[in-house]
């Protein structure tokens, strides 16, 4: 028996809801074995972060080689990494131990606002989109890895995820989350084709690490030997139904957490 195993690099959330925790959540809830490398520490509730602490890059890479040679990682999410010293850790594992199924969610500020990446180090996250399956940006985050305005529309945000291929992406997910309008739209674009996938939008404040959920998601489809484009349909589910249901818990006095066990509690 194979148990589908993922591996999160991120960083921690110290209110449960992002990061890290998020993402071992949402393995967890998918049927899928998690294991962690911590590239910062966040001291963080729902209603913001109050302080971060960068992982060594040497410790990066140290957690790195003592999960992936010991693991059989069928796939791999990156979220926070902080600075370019922990860009190029986290490169040189991947290519160490040749990671094909990477989800590179370019995480650059808190659902807050605030920052979570050294503005210097967006060229080193550049850097990294040739070594990924695919990477999953905001409109905000992909105008910042492209130095242009955000998306307003469907045609903006197509046009966008191109030019993220021309950069060397393998396939991008443009997430529609923060545009306006009563459907989520997404776009999951490769060379190829370019696929609509739709949810409705929910009206709700508790939506604190659906970026870091959907995310990991799409690794743990990934991890259990489905392709691209299921495992972001599927994704796209479980993130929905998670917000969908956030308004059942009671979490903290800011913008709550999604509800990753939705299906069981």
């Amino acid at each position: 028996m194979t148990t589908p195993i993922a591996v999160t690099i991120a960083g921690s959330d110290s209110g449960g809801g992002a990061g890290i925790q998020a993402d071992l959540k949402t393995f967890a809830a998918l049927g899928v074995y998690g294991a962690s490398v911590i590239a910062a520490l966040t001291a963080q509730n729902t209603k913001g972060v109050a302080a971060v602490h960068e992982v060594p890059p040497a410790f990066v890479t140290a957690q790195i080689d003592a999960v992936f040679s010991d693991l059989a990682v069928g796939a791999v999410k990156i979220g926070m990494l902080g600075n370019a010293e922990i860009i190029a850790a986290v490169a040189a594992g991947l290519a160490r131990y040749e990671q094909a199924n990477v989800v590179l969610d370019p995480v650059m500020a808190a659902t807050s606002g605030a920052p979570l990446l050294d503005p210097h180090a967006i060229d080193a996250l550049r850097d990294l989109l040739p070594l990924v399956l695919v990477v999953t940006p905001n409109l905000a985050e992909a105008a910042a890895l492209l130095d242009l305005p955000e998306a307003k529309d469907e045609a903006d945000m197509l046009r966008q995820a191109d030019s993220l291929l021309a950069l060397g992406a393998n396939a991008v997910l443009m997430k529609g989350g923060h545009a306006e309008g009563a459907e989520s739209i997404d776009l999951l674009v490769t060379a190829t084709a370019s696929i609509r996938v739709i949810a409705d939008r929910i009206a709700t404040r508790n939506t604190h690490g659906t970026g870091c959920t959907l995310a990991a998601a799409i690794a743990a489809g990934l991890a259990k030997g489905q392709g691209l484009t299921e495992s972001v349909r599927a994704a796209k589910e479980y993130v929905t139904a998670a917000i969908a249901a956030a308004d059942r818990l009671a979490i903290g006095r800011g913008d709550g957490p999604v509800h990753h066990f939705h299906r069981w509690w």
